[in-house]
């Protein structure tokens, strides 16, 4: 049975011998409608740019900061979508959030993570942002969740329901490891300015 998650929350992943190793972390966002445009903007069917949301995985180690120096060492992303261990595979980039359920996946196998790495951190930003005028006010329904890959249960979910007004950035959770044990931590900090993935992964430098 899913756990429904609030903002700070934690779950245990694998502790209790729960046996979890392959773990799926979907991500997912609407765009909500838009007033702007004006009555002639609607007449001839004008809108704005679609907003292009990426997720992402810091990997950091014990002390916060991120293992490497190396992008490919220390993040996975749209342009580097498998990470050198095996552990972490992204699915690819979606570039308008339509449809439902999962925009983004992500596969990890817990036990493939190296042992200097002791959190994933998974971010999403809007692509461009400033230049489109963009923010995560304009995204509506957006959350993660977890899903085991062994039976395809989801495990937790948290939906991020704040009022993200002119925040370009958003530290979604984490997994983190702790006494052996993987565990993940709902987190949901909005980041004003994080229209470039290299913009998140200074702040964990």
């Amino acid at each position: 049975m899913s756990v429904s998650l609030q903002k700070g929350q934690k779950v245990d992943l694998t502790k209790g011998g729960k046996g979890l190793n392959r773990v799926m972390v979907g991500l997912g966002w609407d765009e909500a409608a838009q007033s702007g445009g004006g009555f002639f903007g609607k007449l001839l069917g004008v809108s704005g740019p679609s907003i292009d949301c990426d997720a992402s995985v810091i990997l950091c180690g014990s002390d916060g900061k991120v293992v490497s120096k190396d992008g490919k060492q220390s993040l996975v992303y749209y342009g580097n979508l498998k990470h050198p261990s095996g552990a972490i595979i992204h699915q690819g980039d979606n570039l308008t959030g339509e449809g439902e359920g999962d925009d983004e996946q992500i596969m990890v196998e817990l036990s493939k993570i190296p042992a200097n790495v002791d959190k994933l951190v998974f971010v999403v930003n809007i692509y461009d942002a400033r230049t489109k005028n963009q923010h995560f006010g304009m995204i509506k329904n957006a959350f993660i969740r977890l899903v085991d890959l062994n039976n395809g249960s989801e495990i937790c979910r948290f939906n991020l329901s704040e009022n993200y007004n002119d925040m370009t950035g958003l530290i979604v959770g984490e997994i983190y490891r702790k006494d052996g044990e993987w565990k993940f931590n709902a987190i949901g900090q909005a980041v004003r300015e994080a229209s470039r993935i290299d913009m998140l992964l200074k702040m964990y430098m």
